[in-house]
């Protein structure tokens, strides 16, 4: 049978690298069909694009593609969905304040949310990638009646992956050597990258990359502002990067291991997060879509002011969209 999964956005340009990559089957393995429904906007020139991309998925053949359905209503989108892949936000402005932003984007994942209760399948699992993430999965749960608010994440999968590559690369070693790097808080330049967890080839990170002032003072920064980076470099935000960590993101919480991985979920107070905003921690997936925080890692006073930093950020942001909540 195939699973359904809807995906909002889906004519901008992570949708366009995360589509072929879904239908190819290395979201939910090689074997599954899928049924992709595929939201946007009700503008003309985007719906034109949307069928666009339609068009090229059924040209490229995929043996597991069944089905394929665009629309601008997120009740078509979203109707009897198994997976829901919330992409789409509205970008931050020139000169546009954050706050501006968060309420903008808040009116849309109340709207969201709501579709998404009434009427995806039972079960449902949401991934909110659109940004202010955290924050957006938030609000978006805030209107779950029928669905648990433990059914949305927000994605920091994309942190994780920065700062893996980043250690690889100052420790001259296979990306694939680096373990256990995990993100705590938001996903924003306050978030935090534990380095003092990870491993490389087996051996605490700290003790292969010996210069704390370059992981305190180069390293943070580098992952929490490579999106910035990027956008200087490139004159777009992360697309390729950002639809790869979905997959990652999707493909881990679909699949039962021992793995630890980053999501961000709704706080119990778990590591000094505030109760009941969004916010990154370890995770391990113990049935497709169901998790289980792992509690109990110890940090030190510097890691606990950078959690605290983002804590305060992120109620910050709560404060912000109150009305909304």
């Amino acid at each position: 049978m195939a699973i359904r999964v809807a995906v909002t956005g889906a004519a901008g340009q992570i949708g366009y690298a995360l589509l072929p990559r879904i239908a190819a089957g290395e979201m939910f393995g090689k074997d599954q069909e899928i049924d992709l429904r595929l939201l946007e906007i009700p503008v003309e020139q985007v719906q034109k694009a949307l069928t666009g991309v339609a068009m090229e998925l059924d040209d490229c053949a995929f043996p597991l593609l069944t089905k394929i359905t665009c629309t601008d209503d997120p009740r078509t989108a979203f109707g009897d969905a198994d997976w829901i892949l919330l992409v789409g936000s509205k970008p931050r402005g020139p000169g546009m304040e954050r706050a501006d932003l968060l309420k903008d984007n808040g009116k849309i994942f109340t709207e969201q949310g709501t579709v998404i209760d009434e009427v995806a399948a039972d079960g449902a699992t949401a991934v909110v990638v659109g940004n202010p993430c955290n924050t957006n999965a938030m609000i978006a749960a805030s209107r779950f009646k029928r669905l648990s608010p433990e059914s949305i994440t927000a994605m920091t999968r994309l942190d994780q992956n920065r700062a893996a590559t980043q250690l690889a690369q100052k420790a001259g070693v296979p990306v694939t050597a680096v373990d256990n790097i995990i993100i705590y808080g938001n996903h924003s330049p306050t978030m935090f990258a534990d380095f003092k967890h990870a491993t490389i080839n087996g051996t605490a990170a700290t003790e292969v990359i010996s210069d704390q002032q370059w992981l305190e003072e180069d390293f943070l920064p580098k992952v929490g502002k490579r999106g910035a980076e990027i956008i200087a470099a490139r004159g777009l935000s992360s697309a390729m990067s950002a639809a790869n960590a979905l997959i990652d993101h999707v493909k881990s919480l679909y699949t039962p291991s021992d793995d630890v991985h980053s999501i961000a979920v709704r706080s119990d107070g778990s590591y000094g997060f505030a109760e009941g905003v969004w916010a990154s921690m370890p995770v391990k997936t113990v049935a497709p879509g169901k998790y289980e925080v792992q509690t109990g890692v110890q940090h030190d006073e510097f890691a606990q002011a950078k959690i605290a930093a983002s804590n305060d950020e992120l109620v910050g942001e709560r404060e912000t969209v109150a009305e909304l909540l």
